[in-house]
């Protein structure tokens, strides 16, 4: 794909990127990434409510060793969100029926090209 862009990838750093060890990092989050759900799922931890501060407390809480950003990070990734409490306001509602103004300078937002 990245060929017919002309971005152009030796074949040597492609197989040795699929060779190469998980990462660190990789290994560690999968780590926390059970204990994440763990204790987000928990009934009486995180009751699926928590959001990430409080998941940072808990985890630190239970002698887990996780910054703060991690958490979040992670649980972005998993789909993971807290529960917001009060009313979500909406501050504007469009009329639907109102008139809306024409386009007079034909915008056109299509690329001719990747970036």
């Amino acid at each position: 794909m990245l060929t017919e862009h002309g971005v152009k990838i030796a074949p040597s750093g492609y197989y040795a990127s699929k060779k190469r060890p998980r990462s660190a990092r990789a290994l560690r989050d999968e780590q926390l990434i059970v204990e994440i759900e763990r204790v987000f799922w928990d009934r009486k931890l995180g009751r699926g409510i928590s959001g990430v501060r409080k998941m940072w407390h808990l985890l630190r809480r239970e002698g887990t060793p996780i910054a703060r950003c991690t958490v979040e990070r992670l649980m972005r990734k998993q789909g993971l969100r807290g529960i917001r409490r009060g009313k979500q306001f909406i501050t504007t509602k469009p009329d639907e029926k109102a008139l809306r103004p024409e386009d007079h300078v034909n915008r056109d937002f299509t690329a001719c090209r990747p970036n």
